[in-house]
């Protein structure tokens, strides 16, 4: 999941509002994620303290909202389906191991977008299997801590790869 801090303001392009270019500035922060959640909380920004620097380069104060995200980002973990202890160790290694080739040898750790197509392969086989047994998108969100429809467009993302 991506996401932690959002401002409240929406211009009419619907993208956030990071207060640059003048007015309208945004009035507070809040947390929100890719999965669709924004947090209730909104904290206020003191524009008399940030001046005209633009919002990601001041010295704000986040701790609110990301404490708000880091909270809900818990309780997704809880929720989702958590993949066996033999795999999710093995990840943890992968990963571990292309981050250290990434910093010692970057030529050498090029080439690992093999990965990539691993998992979209593995992806394509999971989604055909749940799809073979006539688990819905619903019961997919639910596994994943997931909405109905990111869960959706996994689905129909593997089915079509």
């Amino acid at each position: 999941m991506s996401g932690a801090v959002r401002t409240c303001r929406r211009p009419p392009t619907g993208r956030p509002y990071d207060g640059r270019h003048r007015r309208p500035r945004a009035e507070a922060l809040r947390a929100g994620c890719a999965c669709g959640w924004r947090g209730a909380a909104e904290y206020p920004l003191d524009w008399d303290a940030i001046g005209d620097q633009p919002l990601d380069e001041a010295d704000v104060d986040l701790t609110g909202p990301l404490a708000d995200w880091n909270a809900h980002i818990s309780l997704v973990r809880d929720k989702a389906a958590p993949p066996p202890e033999p795999l999710a160790a093995l990840l943890v290694e992968i990963a571990e191991q292309l981050t250290a080739t990434a910093v010692d040898a970057p030529l050498a750790a090029l080439p690992v977008g093999v990965l990539e197509r691993i998992a979209d392969r593995i992806g394509r086989e999971a989604a055909g299997a749940l799809s073979d047994a006539d688990v819905s998108a619903e019961e997919v969100a639910a596994g994943l801590g997931t909405t109905y429809t990111k869960a959706l467009v996994l689905l129909l993302a593997a089915q079509d790869g």
